[in-house]
């Protein structure tokens, strides 16, 4: 049997602009009002389209997947990124047959589970009970099988009280557990999970989290959406980066994250590219990296060990009482780390600034180094470190964003009876 879970080959899909479903039933007074709206509506769409990339729009189509193609193999865990409207959730939309691809085709072999938005596939009208049972024999599974599980479900989504109450009676934060929990816990071969743990409260998230863990430990292969960078760092083994619809980027998790979080945050407003023209200045800083370890990319590190890197700059007058000033910022502008220098001389030429840290022990991400120079008090060149440091060791920290923290420190833990 072929170990390939998902084959995506030239897949594609194409939207009209401003399109809208019709109605199952129309009344007369809707028709009679459709006449007189009609030329307003129009202009409405004609005026949204004028706002669309000359990329985008094709004669008021617009492409939300274009050209993409992936394998993933049985039991693995592959993460799914980009910006809003990059294409995800169309993607995982048509892997699930909700939609039909415009070009390409997808092949699926297993029985997928999918979690897209809060509650897909339940009826409203139904009880939480019928829509475990209905969502099972939907997946193909036998009521005997489902009984199986039915317990854990129940136990997992905190319901039991409500089990036998129509589900359009939920709260969200109900409809999206027990979805959830019938999503994971019916045994599909391929699990396909949309943003939806934003749903829920922190107590549920770490829940899914865990439960998401233990269905990637079991050998079924899940597809991961996600806007928490630590979550997919810690879930998935690679991971797909689109943009604009196009597959920019699969690689290993670590690295396809590192560059996505590079790509999407903007230069600093005195951020420079090494190689740019010295100005008139007596010093310029001309470009930084790290030493020792020496990791894939100059810019990247990947140990939590000793770490070394210098910034290189440019003399052109001696410096006689120099001040050298270091920084750390986050991509939050949160300051990590600062350091500073007095009483240099300097003589002209090309100079290298070398530190060494014992240890650089932060959670994985993009980070700034600020530099800057003085001679008696007055600058003579600061600079926003480009390429940006990037942080691509093993993630340790909480897998929520929002509760990891600063650092990324190993931690040994058990547990022991006094």
């Amino acid at each position: 049997m072929s170990d390939i879970a998902i084959r995506v080959e030239h897949l594609s899909k194409r939207y009209r602009l401003g399109q809208r479903e019709q109605a199952a039933y129309r009344t007369l007074r809707e028709a009679v009002s459709d006449v007189f709206l009609s030329p307003l509506r129009r202009l409405r769409v004609n005026a949204r389209r004028v706002n669309v990339p000359t990329g985008e729009r094709e004669n008021g189509y617009i492409w939300a997947l274009r050209d993409v193609s992936f394998e993933v193999k049985r039991g693995e865990v592959v993460g799914i990124i980009g910006r809003n409207g990059a294409g995800k959730t169309t993607l995982l939309k048509i892997l699930s047959r909700i939609t039909e691809p415009t070009e390409g085709y997808a092949e699926i072999h297993g029985r997928v589970g999918s979690l897209l938005e809060v509650g897909t596939g339940f009826h409203p009208e139904l009880t939480g009970r019928e829509n475990i049972y209905l969502n099972g024999a939907i997946l193909g599974m036998k009521k005997a099988e489902i009984d199986r599980y039915f317990d854990e479900i129940v136990e997992f989504a905190e319901i039991e009280k409500f089990l036998d109450t129509p589900v359009k009676r939920y709260s969200s934060g109900m409809y999206v557990r027990l979805a959830f929990a019938v999503a994971a816990h019916l045994q599909p071969e391929i699990l396909l999970v949309d943003e939806v743990l934003a749903v829920g409260d922190a107590a549920f998230q770490k829940k899914c989290l865990g439960k998401m863990g233990d269905v990637a430990k079991e050998g079924r292969t899940v597809l991961f959406v996600s806007h928490q960078m630590n979550s997919i760092r810690r879930l998935c083994e690679r991971c797909i980066w689109l943009d604009m619809g196009c597959i920019r980027m699969i690689d290993f998790t670590a690295k396809t994250v590192s560059i996505y979080e590079t790509a999407t945050i903007p230069i600093p407003p005195n951020g420079r590219r090494v190689g740019e023209a010295v100005f008139s200045s007596p010093a310029r800083f001309i470009g930084w990296e790290i030493v020792e370890p020496r990791g894939e990319q100059p810019n990247w590190l990947t140990t939590f060990d000793t770490v070394t890197f210098k910034t290189i700059v440019q003399i052109s007058k001696p410096i006689t009482r120099g001040t050298h000033g270091i920084a750390l910022r986050n991509n939050d502008n949160q300051l990590i780390w600062a350091w500073a220098v007095y009483n240099l001389y300097l003589e002209p030429g090309v100079t290298e600034f070398v530190y060494t840290l014992p240890s650089l022990p932060l959670r994985p991400g993009v980070y700034h180094f600020h530099v800057s120079l003085y001679d008696d008090a007055i600058l003579l060149d600061e600079w926003n470190c480009v390429p940006e440091l990037v942080v691509a060791t093993e993630p340790l920290t909480h897998p929520k964003d929002e509760w990891s923290g600063i650092l990324n420190i190993p931690c040994q833990f058990k547990v022991a009876k006094r």
